[in-house]
């Protein structure tokens, strides 16, 4: 099971605390306002922690150490993108979203690396596959004999530049579009994986395990 850190005890912050309490994954929720933690069950398990969601010092009492994933979904577009850049780039967290009421500014955020969910196309399931490797495998789309699944691939950094031929070539997979900028594309046979890109691939359900560790590792250094 992995720990969780989760920025903001509003409805979705809640409702996302909720689900990995559930999953029996580690949770712990912070807020400014301690009045919030009123929101959570009686029987959530997780840490409740009052403070700024991007202050070292609170980030490290609900253990951004440890954590295999981090979600900003407070109510401060930059409190948000300010305490996942902290995340990511202090705490090295390889899992980071934030939550983004505009959706212009979603965009430029992207282009820095950073995922974001815009508050128009919001809801706690989204932030849940960005965060779970299982939920984003097989959150998709599922084509009816049930043997093939549509899924967001998740690539170590060391894949950067690789070519997208490479990519499904290592990992037996069909890249279907790619998600750039906050835009679908069409990739051509020269597409390359850039920073900031989300990968959609066509897999098979019975390889899914083998394909995330694949590639959630640097690629195999080609022989001279």
């Amino acid at each position: 099971m992995a720990h969780y850190v989760i920025m903001g005890c509003g409805r979705v912050g809640v409702s996302l605390a909720h689900t990995l309490d559930n999953a029996g994954h580690s949770v712990a929720i912070i807020d400014q306002d301690e009045r919030a933690f009123r929101r959570l069950r009686q029987t959530f398990t997780g840490r409740r922690v009052t403070g700024v969601g991007f202050d070292r010092d609170t980030l490290k009492a609900a253990g951004i150490e440890e954590a295999y994933a981090f979600a900003a979904v407070s109510s401060g577009d930059n409190s948000n993108i300010l305490a996942t850049r902290v995340a990511r780039e202090t705490f090295h967290v390889g899992h980071v979203v934030a939550r983004i009421y505009d959706p212009g500014r979603a965009e430029i955020y992207q282009r820095l690396g950073i995922p974001t969910v815009a508050a128009v196309r919001w809801s706690a399931d989204q932030v849940l596959r960005r965060i779970l490797p299982e939920q984003s495998i097989n959150g998709d789309f599922r084509e009816s004999s049930g043997r093939l699944i549509l899924g967001e691939l998740s690539l170590h950094e060391g894949w950067l530049g690789r070519s997208l031929g490479s990519i499904e070539t290592a990992a037996g997979v069909r890249i279907a579009y790619v998600t750039r900028f906050g835009e679908g594309i069409i990739p051509r046979p020269d597409s390359s994986y850039q920073e900031g890109d989300v990968l959609h691939a066509m897999m098979s359900v019975d390889r899914t395990a083998e394909i995330s560790k694949i590639l959630s590792k640097e690629p195999v250094k080609e022989s001279l």
